[in-house]
């Protein structure tokens, strides 16, 4: 190669080299202005795109990933500065929820309660007043048995009870936070009357007034537990209100030892029926009770209440007890009486602690004193036993709260 040659090729190199090196450069040079051309020009598509982004404003409850959700209110979606056009909630598996959207278009909840352990997916589209869309989705999952606590309570919405019906809630779990629990409880009577509730343990809680109800009153219990903390970590569910009507003052008198019952309506005697109460190794409990139950007819077998013979089999067991009504859990029943005979009522007792009236078996004669007052009994009646050689019933053994003072009762209050 000559030299004239190698004098060319050097000359292109550096002429390359020339422009590498002012490529090099250029980003903090003469190029340094096209480079903050480009991020200029970023910004300002970005400032574009944020100028046409929705001004609607969506929020959905429970927050996403949410668990131990209500299933009552905690499900809802809300919108501001727009209006919802659609709303969809499903469950996992993709089952529809139905929901109302409201008049002005910036809420909506579902109609019905929501099933408890269920994950439960929502997404939600709405406008502003360019119409441009907004979108949002969650997904939470509901409280779950486990974590949550029912209250069965008696009696039912709508009916009509006797003047000493409590209102008695038992919850399916111990409640811990007995406060908590009963200040989401109101028990109110149109009668004005003052009524107090009364923890018998972790899991009953009772109502009453100091006195009985007043007859033809109107009582109201209303249970806002959802999402109370009634033990840790295991939440109430229930938002609900029931009412029910006092019938007439139906108060009846045991006397043990006379064998006669007497029957008072409003305060006048109506009826006085000649008995059969506990014998004197099985007597009747005394005091106050209230009837929580009534079968036409049911059977009694000594051995489920501890009266057995040598065998172990009950002592009596009989299937076809006429006009039943239970006085206590422990099996106290005041019953029509078929078995014994017409002259031991009024005149001896002989029952295993029952108050026994005569009756005929089949309990298809109304003139019988059995009949008689059955019919003309309901669930909340009192009835009062006195004279007898037993102890008088606990207060929590059946719906007898009456049997302690007014003093005592409050003291088990938890507010």
């Amino acid at each position: 190669m000559t030299d004239s040659k190698r004098r060319g090729r050097l000359a292109v190199s550096a002429l390359l080299g020339g422009v590498l090196v002012l490529a090099g450069c250029s980003s903090t040079d003469t190029d340094g202005a096209a480079a903050g051309s480009s991020t200029k020009s970023q910004d300002q598509v970005d400032a574009a795109a944020a100028k046409d982004t929705s001004d609607a404003r969506i929020a959905i409850s429970p927050k996403n990933g949410a668990t131990n959700a209500s299933i009552n209110n905690d499900a809802k979606v809300t919108v501001s500065e727009g209006k919802l056009t659609k709303v969809t909630m499903t469950t996992a598996d993709g089952a529809a929820v139905e929901g109302t959207l409201a008049g002005d278009g910036t809420s909506w909840k579902p109609n019905g309660q929501l099933e408890r352990a269920t994950v439960y997916k929502i997404s939600a589209i709405a406008e502003d007043a360019k119409g441009r869309q907004a979108h949002e989705n969650s997904s939470f999952t509901t409280v779950s048995p486990d974590n949550s606590f029912i209250g069965n309570f008696t009696p039912e919405d709508g009916s009509t009870v006797g003047v000493g019906m409590p209102v008695s809630i038992n919850f399916n779990k111990a409640i811990t936070d007995r406060k908590a629990v009963q200040s989401g409880i109101t028990v109110s009577s149109s009668s004005g009357q003052e009524v107090v509730g009364h923890w018998f343990n972790s899991q009953r809680l009772d109502f009453r007034p100091d006195d009985y109800w007043k007859e033809g009153s109107t009582v109201t219990l209303k249970l806002d537990l959802d999402g109370v903390e009634g033990a840790d970590g295991v939440f109430g569910v229930q938002q609900k209100s029931v009412a029910f009507t006092i019938g007439r003052n139906q108060v009846s008198t045991v006397d043990a030892a006379a064998k006669t019952m007497t029957v008072t309506q409003d305060g006048k005697t109506v009826k006085t029926i000649p008995i059969s109460a506990g014998s004197p190794e099985t007597p009747t409990y005394n005091g106050q009770m209230v009837i929580s139950e009534k079968f036409k007819e049911t059977r009694m077998n000594g051995a489920t209440v501890g009266f057995t013979d040598d065998d172990g089999k009950g002592e009596y067991d009989i299937k076809d007890v006429p006009h039943a009504m239970r006085l206590s859990t422990s099996g106290t029943f005041i019953h029509g009486n078929y078995w014994g005979a017409d002259s031991i009522f009024g005149s001896a007792n002989t029952s295993h602690g029952c108050v026994g009236l005569n009756d005929v078996k089949g309990a298809d004669d109304p003139n019988q004193p059995g009949a008689w007052f059955y019919d003309n009994s309901m669930i909340g009646d009192v009835v009062i036993v006195k004279n007898s050689n037993d102890t008088t019933i606990k207060p929590d053994n059946g719906l007898n709260g009456w049997n302690m003072s007014w003093a005592d009762w409050k003291a088990g209050s938890a507010v």
